[in-house]
């Protein structure tokens, strides 16, 4: 039978790595080159549409 113990350790263990994983993939999504410009759109679609300041 397995142990608790040896359970617990295995599943952080996949934790730490899957989240380690998924970190790195999304650090290489955002700083992709083909991806700057729906990123600069996205940043600057706050300023569309505005006429000036709320009065």
């Amino acid at each position: 039978m397995i142990e608790h113990a040896f359970l617990v350790g295995l599943s952080k263990s996949f934790g730490l790595f899957y989240l380690i994983a998924l970190s790195v993939a999304v650090v290489i999504y955002a700083m992709r080159p083909s991806n700057r410009k729906q990123f600069d759109d996205a940043a600057q679609s706050i300023f569309r549409d505005e006429a000036g300041p709320w009065e």
